[in-house]
């Protein structure tokens, strides 16, 4: 009965552990997979003495361009106001400054009521 409710035991299969050559293979494959859909191929360098492959990534990729603004883009957009603004002292702000400064607090929605809800006809 609760085989049923459950869908009974499960037999998992065992994962086959994979050997240096198939691991490298899937690695070369998925890195030069990876590197073809770049736009810019990044500069690859090999150290013989090591080993070791470092590749240089790119200042942005394709995706971080559509959904971050350039850095130069953020310093531009703060404007020369803002850039060279220099600390006031405490004693030197007047109230009108700190109300400007002070952040907007957001307003809240009144609660809406709720409608009726039926009755139950009664049991006899």
């Amino acid at each position: 009965m609760f085989k049923f409710l459950f869908g009974g035991k499960k037999v998992s299969e065992e994962a086959v552990p994979e050997t240096d050559r198939e691991q490298f293979k899937r690695l070369t494959t998925d890195l030069n997979a990876l590197i073809d859909s770049l736009p810019t191929k990044p500069k690859v360098t090999l150290d013989p003495a090591t080993g070791r492959i470092e590749l240089e990534e790119p200042e942005q990729f394709a995706d971080e361009a559509l959904a971050l603004p350039a850095p130069a883009a953020k310093e531009e957009a703060a404007g020369p106001a803002e850039a060279d603004a220099k600390p006031v002292a405490a004693d030197k702000i007047t109230e009108g400054d700190a109300v400007a400064a002070a952040p907007k607090a957001p307003v809240p929605n009144p609660p809406k009521p709720n409608p009726p809800q039926p009755s139950a006809p009664e049991a006899r």
